[in-house]
């Protein structure tokens, strides 16, 4: 694979990693190389469904390691030599998914499907590219994970009402 193709590839997920990170970080951008510090919690909006106490930081931390796991698996250099790694970080991109999923009790189920939805392409382009690595299954898999990012977005950016913005990732 010509080194343009993963180039590509790692643009990719850098811009979805930035549609992640820009859909959930706080407005005020700290300044370049210092940690990014967690913006308080807003409290429950009438378009928020009103939960409980015990259950709204049940969410916000399974949201928060959701998009922590989303992000490790963003950053990872697409190479024949990675699918193992990239299987790995999306067993627990899964995991965290499931946990938050389990703490909505059904709500979001948008985005909770477009979610889903778009781990299912990730693990097909995964195996796709396991099978036969090629130009072509190395941007099926930075597609995918673009699309991972998006729907993750979508939905912590619909849990901002009650859980803020969620804490900064850590940068690679």
């Amino acid at each position: 694979m010509a080194t343009g193709s993963y180039r590509w590839a790692i643009a990719v997920a850098t811009v979805a990693a930035g549609l992640l990170l820009g859909a959930c970080s706080s407005s005020s951008s700290p300044a370049p190389g210092s940690p990014s510090p967690s913006p308080p919690p807003v409290a429950n909006t009438a378009a928020a469904t009103p939960a409980t106490p015990g259950t709204t930081s049940a969410v916000c931390q399974a949201a928060a390691e959701l998009r922590t796991s989303v992000d490790a698996l963003l950053h990872i250099h697409i190479s024949k030599g990675t699918a193992d790694e990239i299987k790995s970080d999306l067993a627990n991109v899964e995991a965290k998914f499931k946990a938050l999923t389990s703490e909505l009790h059904g709500e979001f189920k948008a985005q909770t499907n477009a979610v889903k939805s778009s781990l299912d392409k990730l693990k097909t382009a995964v195996s796709d590219m396991t099978a036969h690595f090629s130009t072509s299954t190395v941007k099926g898999v930075a597609t995918a994970a673009s699309g991972v990012a998006a729907a993750v977005s979508s939905l912590l950016a619909s849990l901002a009402p009650e859980c803020g913005s969620a804490s900064a990732s850590p940068s690679p």
